[in-house]
């Protein structure tokens, strides 16, 4: 299948980045979102990162400006699906919000159209059914795609075969690297070490162990890493990590979960919403003396 127009669920700071890689790959882009705001503030993003890949040489003025032109921003639905050969849904992070999304673009997108979901730790399996088009529904899973070039690809047990080549296709034209992830894991490979390091260090935090700097230092000293695990979840968003969080229903876990609460309740989702752990767009951790 060519695959030349491509939807975009979801105008977070993910949906945002995915929609403009595809853009600047070549595909025609359409970004979906029902917030008004999250729609103009996307836009905001991509030119953050246009810059960005400008100063850093990585594109040129001229390729960051067409890739723009070629990027539609809606809050009409039927709009977002016309002509869309591929959805990527990137909303909320909650199973009956996406299950939701789902029944409604499975009803209204044309037949032709691939449905691919970006969520982090849901199972395909647990929305295929609301698409209406369970052959045609995979998890199609992105990292920061300009740093961490790496799409996961993950099927669930009735997914068409015939999409994973489609799929790793795309991915390579995208500019990232394609994974097979053989069959249905909760939080794919890479998420699935990630977690394990983001406990420790929610349990170190909670426990009161140390504080989250002396926690991220550590890390980032023994391992040679420019962030720690704190650093990580303000990238991805604290909102999020509460999503994941907040059902596991061990102590260590409802605990964390309540920590990071505190910081959404005061409006500090992380690096989006300019605080979390810490304050951007200049977080302490990328100071020259963070590490002394």
């Amino acid at each position: 299948m060519e695959i030349a127009n491509i939807c975009i669920l979801g105008a977070g700071n993910l949906g945002s980045r995915i929609g403009l890689q595809a853009a600047l790959s070549g595909f025609q882009v359409t970004v979906y979102d029902v917030n008004q705001k999250s729609l103009s503030g996307s836009l905001v993003t991509m030119n953050k990162l246009i810059k960005y890949l400008i100063k850093s040489q990585e594109i040129t003025e001229k390729k960051g400006l067409e890739a723009i032109q070629r990027i539609t921003f809606t809050p009409d639905p039927l709009v977002a699906v016309e002509n869309a050969d591929l959805i990527s849904e990137s909303v909320t992070e909650d199973l009956d919000i996406k299950k939701s999304v789902w029944k409604q673009f499975g009803h209204i997108a044309p037949a032709k159209t691939i449905f691919t979901t970006n969520t982090s730790y849901l199972l395909p399996s647990m929305l295929a059914e609301d698409s209406g088009r369970p052959k045609q529904f995979c998890a199609f899973h992105f990292h920061d795609v300009f740093h961490s070039k790496v799409v996961d690809i993950m099927p669930h047990p009735n997914t068409d075969p015939e999409l994973i080549a489609v799929l790793e296709d795309l991915g390579r034209k995208l500019n990232q690297i394609p994974i097979l992830v053989k069959k249905e894991n909760s939080g794919y490979i890479f998420n699935t070490l990630l977690v394990s390091l983001i406990d420790a260090a929610g349990r170190l935090a909670t426990g009161e162990v140390a504080e989250i700097e002396a926690i991220d230092k550590s890390w980032m000293i023994n391992f040679n890493m420019p962030i720690g695990p704190f650093g990580i979840l303000d990238n991805v968003g604290i909102d999020t990590a509460w999503h994941i969080t907040s059902v596991k229903r061990n102590a260590a876990s409802r605990a964390f979960a309540d920590l990071l609460k505190t910081y959404i309740d005061q409006g500090k989702l992380g690096e989006k919403s300019g605080e979390g752990f810490y304050k951007y767009p200049n977080p302490s951790y990328k100071n020259s003396d963070f590490l002394k």
